[in-house]
């Protein structure tokens, strides 16, 4: 460390309560920074964090003359910002500050309390050398629009988007699939409550149709994403409808109207066991409530003839357009709520479950299908051959708390699997045998409603479902099931023949998360959801500003939880966008111009685009809004021209020499 008579470094070594305290000597601790160059004042105080400690800083500082501040406590990301407010309150600028963690690197991972005061020495020498060396920068901010876009239009984006828009903000909500509702959509009832999904969610569906500040975007995904917080530019394609939606009424005299007589095509939304024409609609609540054409089976797309049906039926109104292409469109929006939902897994990779082969062995979404009333049955449980059921089987955990598969609990499954068992139960009197390792239930009125279910007759059995065999031999209709069962309570294994097995499926990433990850600039987790900045205290946030998350893509959750992270997001979203602009981080990455060589190494390397060629100049330019300070391009750049704020080479290089005189 260059020997400077004008720096007075002032050291607070925080107890932690006895997280810090309980390990390390506090008092020997600021009685070693006393003695290191530099340092002008070192005290140690149970709570640094707190207003009496902070007061501390900000009096030393002005009674001092202090003009860097080190705090040895817990980990920078938890109260570097705190730490920094304090400091600007006193005049010194913010961006002199360092923190030392002896917290989460030493106390709480180090038993030996010798090693551990050692090791806590180091980080403190480290943190001293450093600040020495910190350069006083200027805050930088960038400006809000005050527009948001929503990204799924599940229940999640649509509360998301209702929220914002109640807020009096413009919201751009998209969706791939011709109309918005996601998965609740397809529900009968919703566990415990049983209240009927479409009374909750329609009117919600409804409101965002008629919304003045919310544009609709279904049928369309997200193309690419540019720029940073605050002015994100994203272009979205929309698929073609062949329909004009600004003409549409909503009559469906087209579907009538269309020369298949009947439906012979499988509706996506009925998971295959309903038909469709053509020409189509999801469900009869659908928002908008504007059929769309299937180009692949339309004789008039696919062909070019047709008698066209639908387009006589519509008449005067003539909202159709065969001639219809995909369109792109550019908005621009100062942040972004993900709220893409979830995939239920596919059973059929596990082969002992028969899923696939044995007619009458049915996922849970496709069984909500069948118990709802707008489904291709009325509602009417019945199996593959029109029977009703008398014995049916539930198997949880099915992709869902297996190393195999997902290792992870996927929350839900219990629950839905109670609440199907009491609705079969209620529609068809059958005998319901549910298959459970535990039942999972801590949710509000969720043990009551397991009671509730087991007082129903409902049996269950304590055990995983080693296979399910056809009582036949082939596994054909009507042929009856056996499933084979470790029941672990009676310590046997039971052969269980049923009518019927319904399999509770995990709940999964959407299988084009990655893409959207990449998109948006986030990462994912371990499992493949969209990853939150910190679990609890940003548990909607993501590492890049501005794009907050909501709903099942973040992780496995149920209709409340997924709600209540909506109006979370929407409330991020609607503070930063109240805010007018946003602080940008300081230690981000620069170019100095005259080391630059222009040969773009650094460009390709960036995780987060933030860097540019400027072909005029022939050098790399470096957006700061973009960047997060990762440091990747000041590692890779060959000719040394990228640097970085607070981390530049003198700094680090500081910080190493206090941390190898001391391990």
């Amino acid at each position: 460390m260059k020997h400077d008579e004008t720096l007075r470094i002032g050291v607070y070594v925080c107890h932690c309560g006895t997280n810090i305290a309980g390990v390390l000597d506090v008092e020997a601790l600021a009685h070693f920074a006393e003695g290191l160059p530099h340092v002008a004042l070192a005290r140690h105080y149970k709570y640094m964090c707190s207003d009496p400690g902070q007061e501390l800083v900000k009096r030393d500082i002005l009674e001092y003359n202090l003009n860097r501040i080190v705090v040895a406590a817990c980990s920078p990301n938890l109260h570097e910002p705190t730490f920094r407010r304090a400091a600007e309150d006193a005049g010194l600028n913010r961006f002199l500050v360092q923190m030392a963690n002896i917290r989460e690197q030493v106390a709480w991972v180090t038993d030996d309390s010798t090693e551990a005061f050692t090791k806590a020495q180091a980080h403190l020498a480290a943190a001293i050398r450093r600040v020495a060396g910190h350069e006083a920068l200027e805050r930088q901010f960038v400006q809000i629009q005050p527009r948001a876009m929503v990204v799924g239009g599940g229940i999640a984006g649509i509360e998301a988007a209702l929220t914002l828009a109640e807020a009096g903000k413009d919201v751009i909500l998209v969706e791939r699939e011709p109309t918005i509702g996601g998965h609740m959509a397809m529900f009968d009832k919703t566990f415990p409550t049983l209240d009927c999904a479409a009374c909750i969610l329609t009117p919600k569906m409804t409101a965002v149709k008629l919304h003045p500040f919310i544009k609709l975007l279904t049928y369309s995904t997200v193309e690419s994403v540019e720029g940073s917080v605050g002015n994100y530019r994203v272009k979205v394609r929309r698929k073609p409808r062949y329909i004009d939606e600004s003409l549409c009424v909503g009559c469906m005299m087209c579907i009538d109207g269309c020369v298949f007589t009947q439906a012979k095509f499988p509706n996506p939304f009925d998971q295959g066991l309903g038909k469709r024409k053509p020409v189509w609609i999801p469900f009869p609540q659908a928002v908008p409530p504007v059929p769309v054409v299937d180009p692949e089976v339309c004789l008039q797309i696919a062909r070019g003839k047709c008698k066209q049906g639908c387009v006589t039926a519509c008449g005067e109104r003539n909202a159709f357009r065969f001639d219809q292409e995909e369109q792109i469109e550019e908005y621009t929006v100062g942040t972004i709520i993900v709220a893409t939902g979830f995939k239920a897994f596919d059973p059929s990779v596990i082969p002992y479950y028969g899923y696939g082969r044995y007619p009458n062995v049915y996922t849970s979404l496709e069984v909500e299908r069948l118990l709802n009333a707008g489904g291709p049955t009325a509602g009417k449980l019945t199996l593959r051959d029109g029977s009703t059921p008398k014995r049916v089987g539930i198997v949880h955990c099915v992709g869902s708390r297996d190393a195999n598969f997902h290792p992870y609990c996927s929350r839900v499954c219990c629950m839905y699997s109670l609440k199907l068992a009491h609705l079969v139960k209620e529609k068809t009197g059958a005998e319901v045998f549910n298959c459970y390792i535990d039942v999972r239930a801590p949710g509000k009125s969720f043990e009551e409603f397991f009671n509730r279910v087991q007082d129903e007759g409902t049996q269950f059995i304590r055990g995983k479902v080693a296979d399910i065999t056809p009582a036949n031999g082939d596994g054909a209709e009507g042929g009856g099931l056996i499933m084979n069962v470790d029941d672990t309570l009676l310590g046997t294994i039971r052969k269980i023949p049923v009518d019927m097995v319904i399999l509770a499926v995990a709940l999964e990433p959407q299988a084009d998360a990655s893409d959207v990850r990449r998109a948006f600039g986030i990462s994912c987790s371990a499992e493949g959801f969209f990853l939150e900045k910190h679990p609890k205290l940003a548990p909607v946030n993501t590492a890049n500003d501005g794009v907050f998350l909501a709903g099942a893509c973040q992780g496995a959750k149920d209709i409340p939880d997924t709600v209540a992270q909506a109006d979370a997001a929407a409330a991020k979203a609607l503070a930063l966008m109240d805010a007018g602009q946003i602080e940008l981080e300081p230690n981000t990455a620069w170019v100095d111009e005259e080391m630059c060589s222009g040969c773009q190494t650094c460009i390709s390397l960036c995780p987060f685009k933030a860097i540019r060629h400027d072909a005029e100049r022939k050098i790399a330019v470096i957006d700061p809004a973009l960047c997060k300070g990762c440091g990747t391009c000041v590692a890779a750049c060959p000719s040394g021209a990228a640097k970085q704020h607070i981390f530049g080479d003198e700094q680090i290089s500081e910080e190493l020499e206090g941390l190898m005189n001391y391990v």
